[in-house]
């Protein structure tokens, strides 16, 4: 018997390399670990084993079993994962083709922004998302009787807890932990309790810019923002500000463009007219300085923020702003950069 148990040994070593699909595996599996294969059948024979033979086939007849056992489930894992020998490959079969991911088009716009800033001297401050009411609005000179302060605008979470409505309260938050000069940007994301269509979403991004110091003028402001303006847009363009109104601002202004798609001539995008608003900006309002501590006879600042998902839908003329959110690779691969 034990020569029978080294030929089987020998004849399942040899015949598993030459398996390569499931058929032949199974079939070797019945061959020789089956209820009536080769391996089975010497089990049966112990019994005409005389008892002083019995102790060391028994131990050999297991250890073949475990040995073919173990040839089998090894072969079975690599047919799984599509493993084999080298003379199972198909030579003919077209080669795959590698996809490598790429930045979406928000973070691409985000990125390029960030980028400018910082090399005019903003550093990127980061805060929280869900807020407290006098951060995200009480500092910020807001009125009790604000209009922002409404529930159709805002996503609250508790009588005085809520999702920020704009990332100005991160500015708040850089003011109360330190004393100026501060010139910072604050990118993230914003919530706003509107209806979800082509032009506007319940959730979205914003960067945000503060500077704070001893004589900081409007005419700063404009120049910082000008320059950002012509680095991002091209220095061609045309720009206006337009008096306007926010609670944390005074004096305030919108900021127009031409037209980068039709060069002011009137286009869909435009409505026509020309002129695009890309951002808000304005000179901090002294009382929001008292608030926090900051002594508003001494330093005076600046703010502005911008819609990301604006400024994007804006500069490749998409139509909705739905699109970014949808995790669609059609259109996500139309902003890969090699």
């Amino acid at each position: 018997m034990q020569d029978q148990i080294t030929r089987i040994r020998a004849e399942a070593a040899a015949e598993i390399g030459g398996i390569r699909d499931g058929e032949h595996l199974e079939q070797f599996r019945i061959r020789y670990l089956a209820r009536k294969g080769s391996i089975a059948s010497l089990f049966d024979g112990l019994k005409a084993v005389p008892p002083a033979e019995k102790p060391a086939l028994g131990k050999a007849l297991n250890e073949l079993r475990a040995f073919v056992q173990d040839l089998y489930d090894t072969r079975a894992q690599e047919l799984a994962a599509g493993r084999g020998p080298a003379s199972a490959l198909d030579l003919t079969l077209p080669g795959r083709r590698q996809f490598s991911g790429t930045k979406h088009p928000l973070t691409q716009t985000l990125d390029e922004i960030k980028a400018i800033f910082v090399s005019m001297g903003f550093t990127i401050a980061d805060g929280p998302e869900i807020e407290d009411d006098f951060h995200n609005f009480g500092a910020l000179n807001f009125p009790p009787d604000h209009p922002a302060r409404d529930m159709q605008d805002t996503f609250f979470i508790g009588k005085d807890v809520l999702l920020r409505t704009h990332t100005s309260p991160v500015q708040v938050r850089v003011m109360e932990q330190y004393p100026p000069p501060i010139r910072i940007i604050a990118p993230g994301k914003v919530y706003r309790n509107e209806a979800i269509n082509a032009r506007s979403y319940c959730m979205f991004h914003q960067v945000e810019g503060l500077c704070v110091d001893r004589g900081v003028t409007f005419s700063e402001l404009k120049g910082t923002l000008i320059t950002f303006i012509k680095q991002f847009y091209g220095s061609s363009l045309k720009y206006k500000f337009r008096p306007t109104f926010f609670p944390f601002t005074e004096p305030s202004a919108d900021i127009y463009i031409t037209c980068f798609l039709c060069n002011g001539k009137g286009c869909r995008v435009c409505k026509n007219g020309g002129w695009l608003e890309i951002l808000g900006c304005g000179m901090v309002d002294p009382n929001v300085f008292r608030d926090l501590g900051y002594d508003a006879e001494k330093y005076t600042g600046y703010a502005f923020g911008m819609g990301i998902e604006r400024i994007a839908l804006l500069r490749y003329g998409i139509d909705d702003i739905r699109l970014f959110f949808e995790n669609d690779i059609r259109f996500l691969g139309q902003f890969a950069r090699q």
